[in-house]
């Protein structure tokens, strides 16, 4: 939790917090998108993360798979912006959070992708054929699909 988002919470409490937030999906040259578990609630999804106090979306995404995974990206462009019922959390501290995620589509720069085994366990890459089988956040079967025909668009 961020410095910014302890002082909300130490002032709010639990009570519901719209986030704004950002997620990188990163896709290899076989098109396999990296997910990863995050360690909350052992549940699989793209990396990302809050977006802090007069930071650009884009430098969050880029921060935050650097953070998470050790790994630098190249931002290509916004897939889309996403919130709505799918996108709310309760932690199991009893926060609860309602997710905007500015969804963008990325290229890996540098680096192996390696969790931080705070926020995020593991990671891996994934056809999007294989996501059905793993445990997902509410959102990630509504986002999914936009997410891989942005990649189909771009690789065309």
């Amino acid at each position: 939790m961020s410095p910014y988002l302890a002082k909300v919470r130490a002032k709010l409490g639990p009570d519901l917090l719209m986030m704004p937030s950002v997620c990188g999906c990163v896709f290899d040259d076989e098109g396999r998108l990296l997910l990863a578990l995050h360690g909350d609630g052992g549940l699989w999804a793209a990396p990302g993360g809050a977006v802090d106090p007069d930071e650009r979306p884009q430098e969050a995404v880029r921060r935050e798979l650097r953070e998470e995974l050790g790994i630098d990206v190249r931002v290509r462009g916004l897939i889309g912006v996403y919130g709505g019922p799918e996108f709310r959390v309760r932690y199991p501290n009893g926060h609860e959070c309602a997710y905007m995620i500015a969804v963008y589509g990325c290229a890996l720069v540098s680096g192996t992708p390696t969790p931080d085994d705070d926020e995020i366990r593991e990671a891996r890459w994934v056809r999007e054929d294989e996501l059905a089988g793993l445990p997902t956040t509410s959102w990630t079967p509504l986002v999914m699909p936009e997410v891989f025909a942005w990649w189909r668009a771009q690789a065309s």
